[in-house]
């Protein structure tokens, strides 16, 4: 089985059976997609939405975020991990959106990942989700998911990952490929307990095939 078999074959699944992949989180614009996915970090996406309808009642734009106190944002966050850092985080991304960006969320990794708050995977979301470019996030999901299907080989860290993801999916699905793989983590390739006797990727997948010998 060739690596091109391969993608092509998780692909053309995923293609007919999850036509529709979306993030979770809840957003209507730019800048909220941008705080929330800060949020984000090592908090669930259904924490996340709990928390940020208040936030976007009180800081509706940048502007908002940025004339406030650090502790005030604390206050809205507190519910979720991390609150004192990502509450430094949305301060200061606010405050530079202002100061460098005319409030406007950039579209290019250069400038996102100078955002505190915002490195390679936020930012990648951003392009994907807001931008629709052609970028590929990779999250603790993404990485654990490619490499048990054989997508990603020997990859150290979730850059290896995002580069062979890149190379190998058409550059019109990447968006929509984060999604796929993003969710197949959450709801069926679990970390310690995947739903393997769930999962209609088995054939092709080399976690569950090591037990059996059939790569």
């Amino acid at each position: 089985m060739t690596k091109k078999e391969r993608y092509k074959y998780i692909i053309d699944y995923f293609k007919k059976n999850k036509p529709i992949a979306e993030t979770e989180l809840n957003f209507t614009n730019s800048f909220e997609l941008i705080v929330a996915v800060i949020l984000s970090a090592q908090c669930t996406d259904k924490r996340v939405n709990v928390i940020t309808p208040e936030i976007f009642k009180y800081y509706p734009s940048p502007k908002e975020m940025a004339e406030t106190e650090v502790y005030e944002i604390f206050e809205l966050i507190k519910s979720c991990s991390y609150p004192n850092n990502k509450a430094k985080h949305l301060s200061g991304m606010a405050k530079m959106l202002v100061s460098e960006f005319n409030s406007k969320i950039p579209d290019t990794m250069e400038k996102l990942i100078k955002l505190p708050g915002v490195g390679r995977k936020t930012a990648n979301v951003i392009l994907s989700v807001a931008f629709n470019k052609p970028a590929m996030a990779v999250d603790t999901h993404v990485f654990r998911v490619s490499e048990r299907l054989g997508l990603s080989t020997k990859a150290k860290n979730p850059l290896e990952t995002e580069k062979q993801l890149v190379k190998h999916i058409p550059q019109e699905l990447l968006p929509i490929a984060h999604h796929w793989l993003i969710l197949h983590g959450r709801y069926v390739c679990l970390a310690r307990k995947p739903k393997c006797h769930e999962c209609e990727l088995t054939k092709w997948c080399k976690y569950k095939n090591l037990k059996t010998n059939k790569l």
